[in-house]
């Protein structure tokens, strides 16, 4: 990978091209829409990498040029929320800083994640003591520009590897084959919406 490859000469005349970069897909969302759970199950992938040693490149895009794209891997997953906390402190993500820097390593794949909208809210309230839908959905406005995929996480616990599949697919962005290991993750984490569903009691 990185390496370039030769044509067959075009009218006596040797033609050269560039080897296709590799790619990362971003996935982002609001506050409390389950960014990092879909980057986790991307990750499950063997020739995935990520996301950890991106986190850091977030904050401080200087250190993007460093990472040594050519070496590591054709795939890469990145997954940041919106807003995200550093230290205790609310940040908003350097969406156009950090795609522009890479992009000039990486093919960029954006995928945005999503969540009924009550539910984000009544989240955010709970966690942070302050609604951030409508802030970030203004910093989503730059996102829009790229062509976004958007994935869901209540399709995610519904459908499992047949949804992941169709996005893997969708993205071009491989996705491991194995239910149960798909599954287990799943199970790991809280059931999408099971906090905020309660009986009614009584006729309407």
């Amino acid at each position: 990978m990185g390496e370039r490859i030769m044509l067959e000469p075009t009218f006596g005349e040797e033609v050269e091209q560039e080897e296709s970069k590799p790619s990362m897909l971003v996935v982002t969302g609001l506050q409390g829409s389950g960014n990092h759970l879909f980057a986790k199950l991307f990750n499950l992938h063997p020739e995935v990498l990520g996301t950890e040693p991106f986190s850091e490149m977030w904050w401080d895009t200087s250190k993007i040029k460093d990472f040594g794209w050519t070496l590591r891997s054709d795939f890469y997953t990145t997954s940041i929320s919106c807003p995200y906390f550093k230290n205790k402190e609310s940040q908003i993500p350097k969406y156009e800083e950090f795609i522009t820097e890479v992009e000039k390593y990486c093919n960029v794949v954006i995928a945005i994640i999503g969540r009924d909208r009550t539910i984000l809210e009544r989240e955010q309230i709970r966690t942070r003591d302050v609604h951030t839908t409508p802030a970030a959905l203004e910093q989503f406005q730059y996102l829009y520009t790229l062509n976004p995929y958007f994935v869901s996480m209540e399709l995610a616990f519904l459908y499992r590897e047949n949804y992941l599949r169709m996005v893997g697919l969708d993205l071009g962005f491989p996705i491991i084959n194995d239910p149960d290991i798909i599954n287990d993750v799943l199970s790991k984490e809280p059931e999408s919406n099971k906090n905020y569903i309660h009986e009614v009691d009584g006729q309407p």
